[in-house]
């Protein structure tokens, strides 16, 4: 199998990771207007009602916001406009993107919300996060995506550049809406 990076603009990249967000952000808007009912069915014993579909985005959120604000807070101004991906990168956010069938992945522990009693004001706290993931990308407009280098929460040890990480973060977040949508679609009527 060969890997191979991507060639962008930054602007191009940047714009198209905010109408991701706009788009989550709308998505999970309307699960707010859903009754408890639905948003805590699980579809099957071992899977994931809504809910906690979002207290897991949560829980990257509240990893990668704080270390994207400050690696783009003490990052350089931008030089490059175009931005290049790594090999690593790429392979973690082309993994993210939601695709025809879904297949499950695993999650860390920590991640994992299954057995955690969860509100639905976990949503409130996820569309913040978008407004967050928003700023952060209008930020990121004057910095070298190429350059600037995040941690990623599986690994303190791996280092990515900030525009795979970002990739990353959208295209999880993407993906788990899309999981959303199937579970409100096999929700018994």
């Amino acid at each position: 199998m060969i890997i191979c990076t991507m060639r962008i603009s930054k602007k191009e990249l940047l714009g198209d990771l905010k109408e991701r967000t706009t788009l989550i952000q709308k998505e999970a808007t309307t699960l707010k207007n859903l009754p408890s009912s639905i948003l805590h069915w699980n579809p099957r014993r071992d899977a994931w009602n809504i809910v906690q579909c979002i207290e897991h985005l949560n829980r990257y959120g509240y990893f990668y916001i704080p270390e994207l604000e400050s690696k783009i807070q003490s990052a350089k101004q931008a030089g490059n406009h175009i931005f290049r991906s790594g090999l690593l990168g790429n392979y973690f956010a082309k993994s993210m993107l939601p695709k025809e069938n879904l297949y499950k992945m695993s999650t860390f522990k920590n991640m994992n919300p299954i057995n955690s009693p969860i509100q639905s004001e976990v949503i409130d706290t996820f569309i913040n996060q978008q407004n967050q993931i928003l700023d952060i990308l209008s930020s990121a407009e004057q910095i070298d995506l190429n350059t600037t280098k995040t941690t990623i929460s599986i690994s303190k040890w791996i280092n990515l550049k900030i525009g795979d990480t970002l990739r990353i973060l959208i295209y999880h977040n993407q993906r788990h809406m899309v999981q959303i949508k199937n579970i409100r679609a096999s929700y018994p009527q």
